[in-house]
């Protein structure tokens, strides 16, 4: 590991360039300062050095030893699935929520234009096609795992039809906020996208899917 030369990086909220080191550098500075102390080598200006050192290495072993714990146990896997419910319990109700109109009619009818489709206004029916890219373009990135849950708590019927909206299964407080955010920012794009392809490309850049799925792909 050369720790000499400093590695150049561009900070995220500045525009300049700034240079740092590799953060397995940190432990080597403060083990530094520990044996400088016991070699009685350590200047008093250096005493609160010392003591950032000592409460650094302390931290990293705490962090290290959680680690290697919970890779021996398995119990990263298990911090992960708690990660994820506490994702889904924010997002997901736990009750069906009474219908409410909360996709703007420009939605669908973007979505139309975009794929060369002819727009008969919202009372006709809609392609089959248009519930996939609404999960592909909605729900599928929202936040991990929103879209099975859904489908959880709202399976298809003997019919082919769902039962309910997905989204009269989100929390008001932030799974209906996320969604209206989430909206507003596609229909944007929507709005300056000539065609599908072009639109879906910034689509995947700007708002990508947090699942590992497939994106679709127009089939034409």
């Amino acid at each position: 590991m050369d720790s000499k030369n400093p590695i150049a990086y561009k900070p995220m909220n500045a525009g300049k360039m700034a240079f740092g080191y590799k953060a397995e550098i940190l432990p080597l500075v403060c083990y530094a300062y520990v044996d400088a102390a016991k070699a009685g080598a350590l200047l008093s200006s250096q005493k609160h050095m010392l003591d950032a050192a000592e409460i650094i290495i302390r931290g990293l072993a705490t962090v290290g030893v959680i680690a290697l714990v919970d890779e021996a146990t398995g119990y990263q896997e298990i911090r992960d699935r708690l990660a994820l419910q506490k994702i889904l319990d924010a997002f997901i109700a736990k009750e069906l929520a009474a219908w409410a109109k909360r996709f703007p009619d420009e939605f669908y009818k973007e979505l139309f234009r975009l794929r060369s489709w002819e727009w008969k206004g919202m009372k006709v029916g809609k392609p089959g096609y248009v519930g996939k890219l609404t999960n592909d373009l909605v729900y599928e990135r929202l936040a991990p795992g929103i879209l099975d849950e859904l489908q959880k708590k709202n399976p298809v019927t003997d019919s082919g039809a769902r039962r309910n909206k997905h989204h009269q299964w989100l929390t008001g407080d932030v799974g209906h906020p996320a969604l209206a955010q989430h909206l507003h920012a596609t229909i944007t794009l929507m709005r300056v996208s000539s065609d599908w392809n072009s639109f879906y490309r910034m689509i995947n850049r700007a708002l990508p899917k947090k699942t590992d799925q497939l994106p679709l792909l127009k089939d034409d």
